[in-house]
């Protein structure tokens, strides 16, 4: 996108509407501290912008008043943007970007640029998701329903000193709100185009003068967005429902206990691809001549009709017209609950908080992986999936010394995580022949008979040296691969993570403050793996030709094979990091706060959970090769700047940042497997070796690596309210987030792999220079009546920025707007409320990823999700 374009989009977003959440106060710890705190900030909002009291630092803090860069998004702000998950919080914080791909269970989030590609379970994410103090071990499983949230906080930075679990990159929190000892309950129904039906309600009051109770349950369900043109069926439909029961008991000021226990399952058809056209993907289209790309002519000669019917949306990506292989799809089930207790107990000064949580996640999905009409990959949904079990305990203990000079905090966090899963990728029923065809040609494509075992002519079979020689045998072979793979494979992860921290704020004067913070973690994993394989035509194609086949490289492609049947694999590894921060902040009047940080992050190292990275599929893999499947544990050394500014009717918040990532953590698909690389810098001058096509150069001196990402910017946050019941946001974020000049593989200096030589010097993907939110809340009395009205609407402008990881040329996303709206009209004390609501107002098309097409040498799209609207009837008692 050229720059006057952002330029006029960011002008005409910035101008039409205005920018952040309208803020909403969040409870404080204690319960009845958090409670009244909310109460007195609903009591000023008539008259000013509400105080934000946040729990970010594990005390209760008014926003501005934090020396940390945050986003709190209150309840209100959620219910006008229409966000009932954490992907809609794009809108609102302009440093977070979350996208679903693959599937509901590959989610990725990303602060500042910075996150981690979820398709593969063996990474965990660099921003950590938690949902009342609970940590969920990936960000995929912490995209459920959110019921009636109090709050959420988005924190920017590495995080480890005052959270259980640490994260390199940031962290999101969702607060539910509470059980209340004041009897009410809620509902709200919807209904909008596509079919979607959303209905969710609630009720919480006393049982006992002690305890009181609450449920509440949410159900959602909306038909397809893309059509498969094949079977007539929707393809990423909705259908999800949550159950949560609370129970509060306070049997007195210093004591609460604090029961949750949740249910979520989603059944739901995701997510589907289309081919990415010229319009998307600039040069794609030349992919289609078979004269540049023969697998295309081979794809046209196993798939019935023409190019239109292998790529219906060829005209136009966003008809989300896909095409694929007969009896094939992407149902799936998620399964996540589990429950958790927080005990707060308040002897004397002391403050001791308490969480225990035990929660499983499960999800299985069918796929047509290579997203065409001819059978090339696919998944089953049975033989995979993935599902956590996790155990987390969390203490902490916090109070104050030396006439208040000192508050601090020390804490203890320990988990225990068992991971199964198991991708239960096939070759599907036209692999072999397909790629018996694609050897064929480049022989000459004068002996493709694409029915004939081998696909071969007469001819061919001839001049190859007849029936008997060991290249047709073994092409003979080649095509009879079908249907086989994965069986019954299974990956089984331990984690246990140990942790220590403490969080020290030194009042050095009355304006003056000094924070401390320091963490000790062990990781402990281990790692078995049943490998179950019914590929038995590897072994004897490798027999027949060798190992330096091309056909060899087909036949046994990401290492299916049943050799590998004949062992398993087991591997451990153990780490210890002591991480920490510094910061130093200034109040040299009530409303203004000045501060400068230093804090070092650290995210675990792990296993790449692909048969595929245990080596080249020419090559005979075995036990020992598990070491392969090691990456570096991520960490992080950042600094920041910031400034914040509150006056009743107006807040202003700054940050300037940098973040200097080493053994960053890179997932990407090559088209024929996940290669997940750990990204670092070198010192001295590879001189262009890191960007050529040899695996053998480009290595660096252990001595000289450093890191190999840089996050750099600055963000603004500002709250205005100019008038009663009308409240303008905005929110800047620029980020110069890019690979460093020149990179290795691994801490140890290693090349890098020649799938990523476009990496070096490079803005990192899904990281635009400029994001742009912006709201405006407008809610008017209706004369002496008691009613009031709605006028909502927000935006989210992002400039250009390449959505593939591996950085292709023809994978960049031109700059977009997105806009929301709501109006309504709403009873006395908001007792009921009738709005009508639109999600991408502006129907605006932009693609969330361009991906390589699995074995065929083209790219495809993951696309935005079209216009939606609505009506919302909503009633409280």
């Amino acid at each position: 996108m050229k720059a006057s374009r952002f330029t006029l989009l960011g002008a005409a977003s910035m101008f039409a509407t205005a920018a952040m959440p309208t803020w909403a106060a969040e409870p404080a710890e204690p319960v009845a501290a958090a409670q009244e705190s909310a109460e007195t900030a609903r009591a000023d909002d008539d008259a000013t912008t509400a105080e934000i009291v946040v729990t970010a630092t594990r005390r209760a803090t008014s926003v501005t008043d934090v020396p940390i860069a945050i986003s709190a998004v209150g309840e209100e702000a959620l219910r006008n943007s229409g966000a009932s998950d954490i992907r809609q919080l794009n809108q609102l914080a302009p440093s977070l970007l979350v996208s679903s791909t693959g599937s509901e269970a590959n989610t990725s989030a990303r602060i500042r640029g910075v996150g981690t590609v979820g398709d593969n379970a063996g990474l965990e994410s660099s921003v950590a998701i938690f949902v009342d103090g609970v940590y969920r071990s990936r960000t995929g499983v912490g995209m459920n329903e959110l019921g009636e949230v109090e709050r959420v906080e988005v924190l920017r930075g590495p995080q480890g000193t005052l959270f259980g679990r640490n994260a390199s990159a940031g962290l999101i929190h969702v607060i539910t709100k509470a059980p209340e000892f004041d009897f009410r309950g809620y509902a709200y129904a919807s209904y909008g185009n596509y079919d979607y039906a959303r209905f969710e309600g609630g009720v919480t009051g006393p049982l006992t003068s002690t305890i009181a109770a609450k449920l509440e349950a949410v159900y959602e369900s909306r038909d397809g967005y893309y059509l498969d043109v094949t079977s007539g069926d929707r393809i990423n439909t909705r259908d999800r429902y949550l159950i949560r029961g609370q129970l509060l008991f306070e049997p007195g000021a210093d004591l609460s206990v604090r029961v949750i226990g949740d249910y979520t399952k989603r059944t739901e058809a995701c997510c589907a691809a289309v081919f990415a056209t010229d319009a998307i993907a600039p040069g794609n289209s030349a992919t289609l001549n078979p004269a540049a790309n023969p697998l295309v002519g081979i794809l046209d000669l196993l798939a019935p009709g023409d190019y239109t019917d292998l790529y219906p949306s060829l005209d136009d990506p966003y008809s989300r017209r896909a095409s694929l292989s007969p009896g094939r799809g992407f149902g799936g089930e998620t399964k996540d609950y589990g429950g958790s207790v927080e005990i707060n107990w308040n002897p004397g000064n002391l403050s001791l908080t308490s969480v225990t949580a035990y929660r499983e996640f499960s999800n299985t999905q069918a796929a047509d992986a290579d997203y065409s009409l001819v059978d090339l990959l696919h998944i089953d949904g049975t033989g995979g999936g993935r599902r956590f079990h996790t155990f987390s305990q969390e203490l902490r203990l916090q109070g104050s010394a030396f006439d208040d000079k000192l508050d601090w905090l020390v804490g203890g966090y320990y988990s225990s995580e068992i991971l199964n899963t198991g991708s239960g990728l096939k070759f599907g029923s036209q692999y072999g022949q397909f790629s018996a065809c694609r050897v064929v040609s480049s022989i000459s494509a004068a002996f493709i008979s694409a029915a004939a075992p081998g696909c071969l002519t007469a001819t061919g079979r001839a001049v190859l040296g007849g029936n008997l020689s060991p290249t047709v045998r073994a092409l003979d072979l080649l095509s009879q691969v079908a249907d086989v793979g994965d069986e019954g494979t299974r990956y089984r992860q331990k984690s246990d993570s140990l942790a220590g921290f403490t969080h020290n704020i030194f009042h050095v004067t009355d304006t003056l403050d000094l924070t401390l913070g320091l963490r000790y973690t062990r990781e402990i994993k281990e790692l078995g793996a049943t490998l179950d394989n019914s590929n038995i035509y590897c072994p004897q194609i490798r027999a027949l030709v060798g190992n330096a086949s091309g056909i060899t490289t087909l036949g046994c492609l990401g290492n299916s094979s049943s050799e590998i049947n004949a062992f398993g694999l087991s591997d451990r590894i153990e780490e210890d990091e002591w991480t920490g921060t510094a910061v130093l902040s200034w109040k040299p009047t009530p409303d203004l706060l000045l501060y400068g940080s230093y804090s070092r992050g650290y995210k675990a190292g792990g296993f790449n959970l692909d048969r595929g990275a245990l080596g080249s599929p020419n090559t005979v893999v075995g036990p020992a090769d598990v070491v392969k499947l090691r990456f570096d544990p991520e960490k992080v050394t950042a600094y920041e700047f910031g400034v914040k500014y509150s006056r009743p009717q107006f807040t202003l918040s700054a940050a300037a940042f940098r973040s200097e990532f080493e053994n960053f953590q890179l997932n990407t698909f090559d088209g024929t497997k996940y290669i997940v690389e750990t990204i670092n810098g070198c010192g001295t001058d590879l001189g262009g070796a890191d960007r050529d096509t040899n695996p053998a150069t480009g290595a660096c001196n252990p001595d000289d690596v450093k890191a190999g990402v840089i996050a750099q910017g600055i963000e603004l946050e500002a709250s205005l309210r100019p008038a009663r019941n009308f409240n303008v946001g905005l929110g800047l974020t620029y980020t110069d987030t890019r690979y460093a000049d020149n990179l290795v593989g691994s801490a140890a200096g290693t090349p890098l792999s020649t799938a990523l030589r476009r990496l070096p010097g490079e803005r990192i993907s899904n990281a635009p220079a400029y994001v742009i939110t912006n709201s405006v809340s407008w809610t008017p009395e209706i004369g002496s009546s008691g009613l009031s009205a709605l006028f909502f609407v927000n935006a989210r402008t992002s400039s250009d920025y390449n959505t593939g990881s591996s950085l292709g040329d023809n994978k960049i996303q031109d700059g977009y707007t997105i806009m929301n709206a709501r109006i309504g009209l709403r009873g006395k004390d908001e007792r009921w409320a009738i709005e009508l609501w639109a999600q991408n107002l502006l129907n605006t098309d932009y693609t969330q990823v361009i991906f390589d097409s699995a074995l065929q040498n083209t790219f495809s799209a993951y696309l935005s999700e079209p216009r939606t609207y609505g009506l919302t009837l909503r009633g409280r008692f």
